[in-house]
């Protein structure tokens, strides 16, 4: 089990279960060497620790090897959500641990990123796309991207205009943004720089998410 600083308080303890201590957002060198070893990990803390370990697994090409199990920190985690996993630590382990396999979309930046839950590009003013479908000209108060359930790859919602405006909702394999410079936020970390341009798409492969019960 790779258990980052944020999964630490509320995670039971386990005799037969070990336990591998990392920073948030682990890295190359905390995970890699796991790679080999295990053909199953599960990840305690937020959703973007979970991020960091889909990101190792792509990036050394074991995402068809390596299974994940999620044990989430905090009850509003939106991977929970969108996959209907158990918030509560003792179900979430539970499931994380025996429950079966089931291949989710693993959505990915053109900057090298991934992402696992919600995006988030808040008071923009630019041109997007859904494939090749214009969702935005002009402003808009917020784009959130999410693995889509059971569609093409990508749930995008983009509300303009006031707060009590309804957001239009579209699926696609990809979304592509042009605006004026703005930070997107991925997992709830915001990207370093300010971005022109933005993507996010689906990868050809899964990520292998335990969701189900035998």
């Amino acid at each position: 089990m790779v258990v980052c600083p944020a999964g630490e308080p509320t995670l039971p303890e386990i005799d037969d279960v070990e336990m591998v201590h990392v920073p948030s957002r682990p890295g190359k060198a905390d995970i890699d060497p796991l790679l080999g070893e295990h053909d199953h990990l599960v990840v305690a803390g937020t959703d973007a620790d979970l991020a960091a370990v889909a990101l190792r697994l792509l990036r050394k090409e074991q995402l068809s090897g390596v299974s994940l199990g999620f044990v989430p920190s905090s009850p509003d985690s939106d991977v929970a959500r969108i996959w209907s996993l158990p918030t509560q630590p003792l179900r979430a382990l539970s499931l994380a641990l025996r429950g079966e396999v089931d291949p989710v979309p693993l959505i990915r930046d053109d900057t090298g990123g991934v992402l696992v839950g919600r995006g988030v590009i808040g008071m923009i003013r630019g041109v997007a796309y859904c494939d090749e479908h214009t969702v935005l000209r002009g402003p808009a108060r917020s784009i959130e991207v999410e693995p889509d359930t059971s569609g093409p790859g990508l749930m995008v919602r983009v509300t303009k205009g006031t707060l009590f405006k309804r957001p239009s909702t579209q699926y696609a394999r990809a979304f592509q943004l042009g605006c004026i410079p703005t930070r997107p936020s991925s997992d709830g970390v915001a990207h370093p720089r300010a971005m022109s341009r933005w993507t996010w798409y689906r990868h050809t492969e899964d990520l292998r998410l335990v969701r189900g019960l035998d």
